[in-house]
């Protein structure tokens, strides 16, 4: 403990693994009773061993503002994240009742519309939504079930309440790292792995694999599945290319498939054409099928959609489940969940602001310096304003994308959101950090133990987004009451 009170400041808010009182939390406390044995010279070792892993695995992720450098290596914590199991199991049934209810709801959206009819879920921000897709009108996927891979974003408040940031139900990505994060950490720190209870992470590609294969339109013993890739320049083509070889999918890019005649996708093999029962597609919807979408699409496969809405083949996340995918309709969760489940949510939304009421919008307008304000269909961090830290000239220009289009923006309140112990040079510093779990689902649900701590490198910063230079840690979900982890 005397080396953590040394070497570290925390910050005012709600710190992971550290108490007010500067003393570990129970699930943290033997990781510091550890980290003192080793001194800050052994330690220094083991990150610099970590880097030259991530070196050596070619573990990369591409940053496009990076003027002549694509790709970069994936920047990484040595100290880990730590989260109670107790805590965590109320959390994983939270995100299950929320993508279930997402399900439903875009179910719902692409048949029937009761939530609309109802006027639950306005008409007018669906007639709105950017990601709402006609060619996916009347389809019935297996189990009812659009969005099959999510990414929920979570964060701390200071308060300590865990929010739901946001939903990522397009194409989510970041598993990979999740899982490469917990294989260097093994490498690094085994005596606690072997003597701790520390939730394993590694079923996950078999996990994802039998949610693809449950969607198989012919129920093969063993059906063909693919991951769908745009290519090597992708920011995200090492998960891509990670996933298919972990789960034995082909990995493919959209060139390599054709739609006969019979409305069936082949793939193209030294052994001739052969049928394809899923794709797991990393591409957005605009690119998937140049016959619906952009006309231009070199990504996509031309007559995707057709085959799909035959039902000869399963796409994972279906075409239209995006339409979900938007920081307005996030703002309705809550009432989703009650509509379809008749149930409370286990996990709250962020406050929100909806600039399309005139009420929110002159509220925002009149506190822009307080809020933090996004548009509604943009990801990776682009695009916000975070209004005490923006200048007058940058609150102007928002006030005016604000005005002149209130149904693109939401403002929410800026949270102080937990930070966690981080080795930045030689010593410890508060980072604010938040959380990636991954929900599947199928024909049954599964979350993965944890998820992808992604933790902002500049001091102070709120934005913890790779694309943007963000970095990430291990999340260990530890069990308090076995093994080295009591209380």
């Amino acid at each position: 403990m005397d080396w953590l009170s040394r070497h570290y400041q925390q910050q005012i808010t709600y710190d992971e693994l550290v108490g007010e009182d500067a003393i570990p939390r129970p699930a943290a406390a033997p990781l510091f009773d550890y980290l003192s044995t080793l001194g800050s010279n052994e330690l220094l070792a083991r990150r610099q061993a970590a880097n030259a892993a991530i070196l050596a695995m070619g573990i990369t992720f591409t940053v496009y503002s990076e003027a002549g450098n694509i790709d970069r290596a994936w920047p990484f914590d040595i100290i880990p994240r730590i989260l109670p199991r107790r805590e965590w199991m109320h959390i994983e049934e939270g995100l299950k009742q929320r993508l279930q209810a997402l399900n439903l709801f875009i179910n719902d959206l692409y048949n029937e519309q009761h939530i609309v009819a109802d006027g639950i879920f306005p008409a007018e921000v669906l007639a709105g939504s950017h990601n709402y897709r006609d060619a996916c009108r009347g389809v019935h996927p297996p189990f009812g079930v659009w969005a099959h891979i999510c990414g929920s974003d979570l964060v701390r408040d200071a308060d300590g309440t865990i929010y739901v940031l946001e939903d990522n139900l397009r194409v989510p990505s970041g598993v990979s790292y999740m899982l490469e994060n917990r294989q260097i950490m093994k490498r690094l720190f085994p005596e606690l792995f072997k003597s701790c209870t520390i939730l394993p992470v590694d079923d996950y590609p078999n996990r994802l694999y039998e949610t693809l294969a449950a969607l198989s339109p012919r129920g093969a013993e063993r059906p063909l599945v693919t991951v769908l890739t745009p290519g090597i320049y992708n920011s995200a083509y090492f998960e891509h290319s990670y996933l298919a070889q972990q789960m034995g999918a082909y990995l493919a890019e959209g060139t390599d498939f054709f739609v006969g005649h019979d409305d069936v996708v082949y793939l193209k093999t030294i052994s001739g054409p052969q049928r394809v029962d899923v794709i797991y597609r990393r591409i957005d919807d605009d690119y998937l099928d140049p016959e619906i979408f952009r006309p231009d699409s070199a990504l996509g496969i031309p007559g995707l959609l057709r085959a799909w809405r035959r039902g000869t083949v399963a796409i994972a996340n279906t075409p239209g489940a995006g339409v979900a995918d938007d920081k307005v309709v996030y703002a309705f969760v809550p009432e989703i969940i009650r509509y379809y489940l008749d149930a409370e949510p286990i996990l709250p939304n962020v406050p929100t602001y909806l600039c399309m009421r005139d009420a929110d919008r002159n509220y925002v307008l009149n506190h822009l310096d307080t809020l933090v304000v996004k548009p509604a269909n943009e990801s990776g961090g682009y695009g916000m304003l975070i209004g005490p830290r923006a200048t007058p000239d940058e609150r102007a220009r928002f006030a005016e994308l604000i005005q002149a289009n209130p149904r693109n923006y939401i403002a929410q309140p800026t949270l102080n959101i937990s930070t966690a112990p981080t080795l930045v040079g030689s010593h410890l510093e508060a980072r604010h950090l938040d959380l990636r779990p991954f929900i599947l689902q199928a024909d049954r649900m599964y979350v993965t133990t944890g998820g992808l701590t992604r933790v902002a490198m500049q001091p102070g910063s709120l934005v913890v987004n790779s694309s943007q230079g963000g970095g990430s840690k291990d999340t260990w979900i530890v069990d308090e009451e076995a093994s080295c982890f009591r209380e």
